[in-house]
């Protein structure tokens, strides 16, 4: 059997990558560089820094330990005694609204404005 592609197959496509690349565009325009990290852990807040000061940041939980690193005016997870270690692994953040998560020990270090 071959398929016919037909007019309206083809406007639909074509709209479809038309709405990705603005959606793709608008968020891209749309971050900003934070100037501030929230570190909560269990969904309460443990602390909030200023990005354009470097320091270490030992957190402290009854799940675990981790160590928050600030520095460069970038934020990473150094150290976790989490199985996993996956929020050790993730890229520096520096752009309001990006995260790192620690699920074990229920972590999240997110920027700011």
């Amino acid at each position: 059997m071959i398929a016919v592609i037909k007019k309206g197959d083809v406007i639909l496509s074509a709209v479809c990558v038309i709405l990705a690349v603005l959606v793709f565009v608008f968020f891209t325009l749309s971050k900003s560089d934070g100037d501030r990290v929230i570190i909560s852990v269990d969904g309460k807040t443990f602390g909030e820094y200023s990005l354009s000061k470097d320091r270490e940041i030992p957190v402290e939980s009854q799940r675990g330990q981790n160590t928050v690193v600030i520095k460069n005016n970038k934020v990473t997870v150094t150290a976790a005694d989490c199985p996993d270690k996956y929020c050790v692994s993730h890229v520096g953040i520096d752009e309001t609204g990006e995260t790192i998560v620690c699920l074990p020990h229920r972590l999240t270090v997110e920027i700011k404005r």
